[in-house]
């Protein structure tokens, strides 16, 4: 599965270097279903997605929706298992990543977030 890096350009941090793309069918309806809580330097990024689902989930997980410029449209922190997301018509992408990151980021409604692989930016280490 391929893999991206996520930057917080409005705040200048890094979000997260380990990010699964999720943008087929079957890897968006798994997500994080069966895989280990994310480390605070992994997450998925499901593509297209308007809303999630923590159904059969065992951990909470924090959530940016994003819309097509990048531009975050909602924020979730720590959506815990058996909930679901409200449906964001504006958005064109969901962000998850470990419960706590984007708090700790400062990560907000407004900000914008690039994704990069890992050649194109390497420092955040």
């Amino acid at each position: 599965m391929k893999r991206v890096e996520a930057w917080n350009e409005s705040r200048g941090t890094f979000l997260a270097g380990s990010v699964m793309l999720a943008d087929s069918w079957w890897t968006r309806l798994r997500g994080m279903m069966g895989r280990p809580e994310p480390a605070e330097d992994e997450g998925m990024l499901l593509v297209p997605c308007r809303s999630v689902h923590m159904y059969w989930m065992k951990y909470p997980l924090d959530v940016a929706f994003l819309a097509p410029d990048g531009r975050v449209v909602a924020v979730y922190h720590g959506l815990e298992p058996s909930r679901r997301s409200k449906w964001h018509g504006d958005a064109e992408r969901a962000l998850e990543l470990k419960a706590g990151r984007l708090a700790a980021t400062q990560t907000e409604v407004g900000d914008r977030i690039e994704l990069h692989n890992g050649a194109e930016r390497s420092d955040h280490g």
